[in-house]
């Protein structure tokens, strides 16, 4: 690809062809003790379709969607570029979402639908029309150690597959004998801080001892989304080539608020929004030496294959939380593939793996 083509502008004008759409639940009880609904967008036109996950975290978001069924307006003859215009026309909540972020992920979700199905009545793969080549994707295995914290999540896995790495979640109950006993393992790569949420059930309160316990028994671990508390900054700041930034990732603009310059950010496609902003986001890290990891946020079915495809293309060796979806089970089955992922995209399509 040229160096003055955006990515976008290979995806823009591909022909889109929509008569139907349908709209299929999954549901799952995962790993952060919660139960995950999704629902996948299902487009289709000129004899096959084009699927998309909406990873809406409400379960009443995603009842309000199901219960409402297919009454959107997408039938026509379209650009990839006009039916995403379009899209931003319609009202796509059949009740206002729980949470503002919700908005872009419903967005993604029928965008990527709209990808697959352009990229596949164009008889061709994503990556082909992108001028990219896939390669093999590394990943980490995201994960919380329970309440009270123990050994015994990280342990059993490991047990199981003992290759793997881990991007775990610190909670300020960490005592430190737990602190030592997990990095004895070897096995973590980064540590999710959980600093820029708020009033989520995720949330952790800056405590800059726990900060500091952390930072002497992980010297190496990537450091995500610390908290903007001044006496934990202070403790980052010698350490700032090793901090990485998801949750307030919603696309460029975000990025260029840093400061200093990010060595790496977390790109979810479904927290940025919208195809468009996707790709500009990649091109903009790319053109900026910003590396680059993917991260998922359970996806149940499609979802998470699209997002393995986009790392294979943009960032496969990076600490990747896109592990497959068994990973996140409350105990993860035998024979889960170990990192790194083959490359597995489908002949035609947006598609990875079994996608279907």
């Amino acid at each position: 690809m040229p160096a003055s083509e955006s990515l976008w502008s290979r995806v823009a004008d591909l022909p889109l062809t929509i008569g139907t759409y349908a709209l299929e639940r999954s549901q799952r009880d995962v790993s952060s003790d919660f139960t995950r609904v999704s629902t996948t967008i299902r487009l289709q036109g000129a004899g096959t379709d084009g699927i998309g996950e909406d990873v809406t975290y409400e379960a009443e978001d995603q009842d309000a969607l199901q219960q409402a069924g297919p009454v959107l307006p997408l039938a026509g003859t379209w650009t990839l570029a006009s039916f995403c215009a379009h899209l931003r026309t319609l009202e796509l909540w059949p009740q206002a979402p729980t949470r503002e972020a919700s908005v872009l992920y419903r967005y993604w979700a029928y965008e990527s639908a709209a990808l697959d199905l352009a990229v596949r009545q164009a008889g061709t793969a994503l990556h082909e029309v992108l001028g990219r080549t896939p390669r093999p994707l590394r990943f980490v295995v995201s994960l919380r150690l329970g309440q009270p914290p123990t050994l015994a999540p990280l342990r059993s896995r490991l047990d199981r597959y003992p290759g793997l790495q881990f991007k775990l979640d610190p909670t300020n109950d960490w005592s430190p004998e737990l602190m030592r006993q997990i990095a004895a393992t070897g096995a973590v790569e980064s540590l999710d801080l959980k600093g820029r949420y708020a009033g989520s059930i995720v949330d952790v309160e800056a405590d800059p001892h726990q900060y500091r316990l952390l930072l002497d028994a992980f010297p190496h671990a990537w450091l995500e989304d610390p908290h903007d508390d001044p006496r934990v900054q202070a403790l980052i700041g010698p350490v700032q080539d090793r901090v990485t930034w998801d949750a307030i990732i919603h696309g460029i603009d975000d990025i260029t608020a840093l400061t200093p310059q990010p060595k790496m950010v977390n790109i979810k496609p479904s927290r940025v929004g919208g195809v468009k902003s996707v790709l500009d986001t990649y091109d903009f890290c790319e053109r900026h030496g910003i590396a680059m990891y993917g991260g998922g946020q359970f996806e149940l079915g499609c979802g998470r294959g699209q997002i393995q495809y986009l790392a294979s293309l943009f960032h496969p060796d990076g600490p990747n939380d896109v592990a497959p979806g068994g990973y996140n089970d409350p105990e993860p089955p035998a024979g889960m593939p170990s990192s790194p992922l083959p490359v597995a995209v489908q002949e035609t399509g947006f598609r990875w793996g079994t996608d279907a």
